[in-house]
């Protein structure tokens, strides 16, 4: 049974490293860690599969802009037949502050564009997530110009952590392990 991976981000040099992009970071480190195929050009995304302990995965990072990455999923997903209870999507979230992750089995989009481009393609929302948070944008700065910015220095370590960690994560859903986010005071 294969298992999909799908890191919500947008394309473009201009959105690299950007908070917004934290799902594609985490899908690199996954991809640093363990052997996959070199990205391709595949379903509006980059794709990289590979074996991790005799199962097999893919790794979508969406190219479409994130309110319409669910087009690239369901593109991937349809193609090898995936069921959604075999999909895990990581998204940044803004409700959660630096570095916190929250990990559900279902649910709904949280006012997450992607996620929300998602479900309404998909029809379900049955699909595994890992959120990373990224925390709130000051009083002053909106949440789109906020989510599109590259962290501070301090909020960059926290989210760099967090992504680290969810590298154990992704490799427990392509092995069919329970995920069990640990939180720390830190957080």
């Amino acid at each position: 049974m294969m298992k999909l991976i799908v890191g919500l981000g947008n394309p473009g040099d201009r959105y690299q490293n950007t908070l917004h992009n934290v799902g594609f970071q985490a899908l690199d480190s996954l991809s640093a860690s363990i052997s996959t195929d070199r990205w391709s050009s595949r379903f509006k995304g980059l794709v990289s599969r590979g074996t991790f302990q005799d199962f097999g995965f893919v790794l979508l990072k969406p190219q479409t802009f994130m309110n319409v990455s669910g087009e690239s999923v369901l593109a991937c997903q349809q193609f090898y037949k995936i069921p959604t209870s075999d999909i895990l999507v990581i998204s940044d979230d803004i409700d959660r502050p630096a570095g916190q992750l929250r990990y559900r089995t279902s649910g709904g989009h949280g006012g997450h564009n992607g996620l929300r481009s998602i479900i309404q393609l998909f029809g379900a929302n049955d699909f595994h997530r890992i959120k990373i948070g990224i925390g709130r944008p000051n009083g002053r700065q909106k949440v789109a110009d906020y989510v599109l910015s590259k962290p501070t220095q301090e909020v960059a370590s926290l989210i760099e952590q967090a992504i680290q960690q969810t590298v154990e994560y992704q490799m427990d859903f392509i092995r069919n392990r329970t995920i069990q986010i640990q939180q720390t005071d830190s957080c």
